[in-house]
């Protein structure tokens, strides 16, 4: 079966993007490009403020098939992986924020993949693998431990096992746990209320608190200054400030 992603508008400003490739949503290369062309239209698209990504089924993602794909064999393995960088990087940089919702198997590639998200929410049947040495590489080693700190990555990548989702909620790897039946809605609220706000903003935020780990004290102040100066001559920053005085909703434009 050749798997796919299917998309679906939800409000004027939040677009889900669900992984179906059952029963594991592997990653295929067909797959890889359609993310990458959507991530190219949300770019585009001014209307979308937040992407939601999602797994059909009770999987996120196990990452590349381990099979190799078509012509098998190691080497079409490792191709099939470096594939998938370009996008992930893609993905980390795009301008709206990205919640994913882990309701299963999130491995390998698919920890990659929910890493360069900004906002992790799980489901009580997530697990977690950092599988790189479980297949004689390495991935992840990176990024989790900017995120989770290195001790807790170490854990997860030197051993590769698997990790519920109350330790994830401990190693702060996810934000938010839920019953299988609520992720979904938990998900779609949380990228409700990030829609509401005012675009630019977020769109910074999003900006400086991505660069942050990089940055100095005084850069990270630097950065904030800088941002903050532009966002004042916005009409986003006008009528937030109307609409609190007026004590309304603010309405802002897509720009």
């Amino acid at each position: 079966m050749t798997g796919t992603v299917n998309t679906e508008r939800v409000g004027a400003h939040v677009l889900v993007a669900e992984l179906d490739n059952p029963p594991r949503n592997i990653l295929q290369s067909g797959m890889v490009s359609r993310l990458d062309s959507l991530l190219s239209e949300i770019d585009s698209d001014r209307d979308i403020r937040v992407l939601v990504v999602a797994g059909k089924g009770r999987a996120f993602c196990v990452g590349a098939d381990l099979r190799g794909g078509p012509g098998g064999g190691p080497a079409r393995l490792t191709e099939d992986t470096a594939g998938i960088a370009p996008m992930l990087s893609k993905l980390e940089s795009t301008r709206v924020p990205v919640v994913a919702l882990v309701n299963g198997a999130c491995v390998g590639g698919g920890l990659e993949l929910a890493l360069r998200c900004d906002i992790r929410l799980a489901s009580t049947e997530a697990r977690f693998v950092a599988a790189g040495v479980n297949v004689g590489l390495v991935a992840s080693a990176d990024r989790l431990p900017r995120l989770i700190g290195v001790a807790a990555a170490k854990a997860m990548l030197l051993t590769g096992d698997a990790i519920d989702a109350q330790t994830a909620l401990r190693f702060n790897l996810v934000t938010a746990v839920h019953p299988p039946g609520a992720l979904r809605d938990a998900g779609l609220v949380l990228a409700e209320r990030i829609a509401s706000g005012a675009p630019l903003a977020v769109a910074a935020a999003k900006r400086i608190a991505t660069r942050s780990p990089d940055l100095t004290a005084e850069q990270g102040t630097l950065a904030v200054r800088a941002e903050a100066e532009a966002l004042a001559k916005t009409a986003d920053h006008a009528e937030a400030v109307r609409a609190f005085l007026d004590k309304r909703k603010p309405q802002f434009e897509s720009r």
